[in-house]
């Protein structure tokens, strides 16, 4: 079983993720138990992985699996930036996707599926 957090700061304000992992760990596993009373039962082993962890691990800066935080400047239209939002780049031929494109991250596929559907438009405008 996997439990995602999302939106969670990438520096605290007072000392590290570090300082407080197992801290973290344990308030979800209690926050998760008030609608599912035995799941301490059933867990055997837990890790939790904090921002500083998403970035050393697989190179996203501040854990930021968005690529770009989700605020009204990088939204839709204006997602990764103002005139790029449509997965056409000033570079002819070269498409963005992923999760610094509409409509963010979360392994939905749909930014890839939006870009190839922009690469298809523009091969065959009919």
């Amino acid at each position: 079983m996997s439990m995602w957090v999302t939106y969670e700061p990438p520096h605290l304000k007072d000392g590290s993720w570090a300082d407080v992992r197992q801290e973290a760990g344990e308030y979800l596993i209690d926050v998760f138990a008030r609608y599912v009373p035995d799941i301490r039962d059933c867990i055997v082993d837990w890790k939790l992985l904090t921002p500083e962890d998403m970035e050393t691990r697989v190179g996203l800066t501040d854990g930021n699996i968005r690529h770009l935080d989700m605020t009204p400047g990088q939204l839709f239209n204006e997602r990764p930036l103002s005139g790029w939002s449509d997965y056409r780049t000033p570079v002819e031929g070269l498409y963005l996707c992923g999760s610094g494109t509409h409509p963010g991250g979360e392994v939905t596929g749909a930014p890839g599926h939006n870009a190839a559907h922009a690469i298809l438009n523009e091969l065959d405008p009919a």
